[in-house]
């Protein structure tokens, strides 16, 4: 269940740069034959964290011109050109941190790896700076948040610069069960950027597309059920959705706090982990981070072996297969790498109670959107909604900006649940635990295994505004609903699409997930820079 489809189941300024407020208040893109402006080389494509701080270490480049490329970048092909339309705003200051960062270099004060690496973050996550924080909605145009998210201050902490926000599913695609993937009221309509026509998955799709099309080194997305791993599989990157509590949720638009986390997007393992280290900490304001005390590391780089496949045993989800003959075919390849590197395979199966634990994660959806919603906005004095009910009316009286293509189904269900308190709530909230944890615990343990194999996701369909995503499969629910770590890495390409491979894991499992992952993603070599092809027609 994923794509964050699980409802399926269920039922940029300153410088050079000349982009006024990204998107106007009627951004919907019309549909076009028309083959889309070529797309040049640029300087910066592939390339890593590591390359980045070794130009700005030798004075090759500075953190303010890496900034300026990738902002003229995205003024070239975001904007125009093919227009990806990944990025929603732009940091107007974006500018003075990176010379910030290179002043600081200057004194011999390098803070860490992200020390003046440029990132663009998912616009569900708070900063109190001049970016709005909108979820994609013009229900919150405007809206700038009070504080930053933790994992924001973290970032800055680190010395990275923050470049701006992406696009996204709005509300993170927990709006209407016709959704697209991608398609927002603020930011129109996020394109892959391998084949144009074809959806990015959702909902963290500007940040899959931005660091898939080389618009960032690194980026931020949030997964509630599949909305990082959706996304980085479809889109040709590394997708880390962490432990529950390896990264703080305060100051994130949220859906369910049983199961909301941010994560790492990039192109390689080496920067995901890069930045999957950098945002870790203890929050007081959210308790889910108390258990990762003495389970977090500040660098989880040191993990990465080449050899890591060496003498694991990785459990194939036989389960999880099957909807694809084309990805079968994808992970049957995947599998020779991992034997070739010396890793043991056993088949497994695991989801034999997979439609008890979807149907008691929606009821739990359900419920803890409308809570957790009008929690996060009752919090927000200068907000122009303050509760879900005044999203629903605020979309209502805004039909052709907000809903003209698909409603608000969801939003209405979730508005006539009742308080945490009731019993269906619990009784829905602990099934769904318990299979899942369960199911995770159980099998890994009495077969010894390392971790779980399982497609990501299969090739990425035709974007659809009139019938919504046509999703066929994926694996993303087990991770997801028990709040245990899954990593997802390129594995293959059908007809020019990546597929991705998804490495799951017990709770705080990241060190054995990045090991195996890293000695995959080493050994198949499968990331390709898209080259925007118009359409398979």
């Amino acid at each position: 269940m994923q794509r964050r489809t699980f409802f399926k189941t269920a039922a940029l300024g300153g410088g050079a740069l000349a982009l006024s407020p990204l998107i106007s208040c009627n951004p919907i893109v019309k549909p076009t034959q028309d083959e889309p402006a070529a797309v040049g080389p640029f300087e910066l494509d592939e390339i890593t964290i590591d390359q980045l701080q070794e130009k700005m270490a030798s004075g090759e480049l500075t953190s303010e011109e890496i900034t300026q490329k990738y902002l003229d970048r995205i003024a070239e092909i975001d904007q125009a050109g093919p227009a990806l339309r990944s990025v929603l705003e732009i940091n107007p200051v974006a500018l003075e941190i990176a010379r910030e960062s290179d002043r600081e270099r200057k004194e011999r004060k390098v803070r860490g790896p992200l020390h003046g690496i440029p990132v663009l973050i998912k616009d569900n996550i708070d900063t109190a700076d001049r970016i709005q924080t909108t979820a994609g909605s013009l229900a919150l145009a405007g809206f700038h948040a009070p504080k930053d998210a933790f994992i924001v201050g973290r970032l800055r902490e680190a010395g990275a610069v923050l470049l701006g926000k992406t696009n996204l599913s709005e509300w993170a695609n927990i709006r209407s069960t016709r959704s697209s993937s991608g398609w927002s009221g603020r930011g129109g309509q996020v394109r892959n950027p391998y084949i144009l026509d074809r959806n990015p998955c959702g909902s963290s799709s500007g940040s899959a597309v931005a660091v898939a099309a080389n618009l960032c080194a690194i980026a931020i997305g949030t997964e509630t059920d599949g909305s990082i791993v959706c996304p980085s599989g479809t889109c040709g990157i590394v997708g880390i959705k962490p432990t529950l509590g390896l990264w703080s949720r305060h100051g994130i638009v949220p859906i369910a706090h049983s199961q909301d986390t941010a994560g790492s997007m990039a192109r390689t393992v080496r920067d995901a982990a890069y930045l999957l280290g950098a945002l870790c900490g203890n929050d007081d304001t959210d308790p889910a981070t108390g258990e990762s005390e003495g389970k977090s590391h500040p660098d989880y780089t040191v993990f990465l072996d080449p050899n890591g496949l060496k003498g694991t045993r990785i459990g194939i989800l036989t389960d999880f297969m099957g909807f694809h003959p084309g990805v079968d075919d994808v992970m049957k390849s995947a599998f020779h790498v991992m034997t070739h590197q010396g890793a043991e395979l056993a088949e497994v199966k695991c989801a034999q109670e997979r439609d008890q634990w979807n149907k008691a994660e929606w009821q739990v959806l359900l419920y803890e959107l409308k809570h957790d919603l009008n929690r996060y906005l009752s919090e927000r004095p200068g907000a122009p909604v303050r509760s879900l009910a005044e999203i629903i009316a605020f979309n209502e009286a805004h039909t052709g900006q907000e809903m003209p293509w698909f409603g608000q189904e969801i939003f209405l269900d979730a508005e006539g649940k009742g308080g945490l308190e009731e019993k269906e709530y619990q009784d829905a909230l602990a099934l769904s635990k318990k299979l899942t944890t369960e199911t995770i615990d159980n099998v890994m343990t009495s077969h010894r295994l390392d971790c779980l194999v399982a497609p990501t996701n299969a090739p990425a369909w035709i974007t659809d505004w009139i019938n919504g995503d046509h999703y066929v499969g994926g694996s993303s629910d087990l991770a997801a609903i028990s709040g245990y770590p899954s990593i997802t890495v390129p594995a293959g390409w059908i007809h020019g699409l990546p597929v991705g491979i998804s490495f799951i894991g017990k709770a705080w499992d990241e060190p054995t997930l990045l090991k195996i992952a890293f000695a995959f993603e080493q050994a198949g070599n499968y990331r390709r820079k898209p080259e925007f092809i118009a359409s398979l027609k």
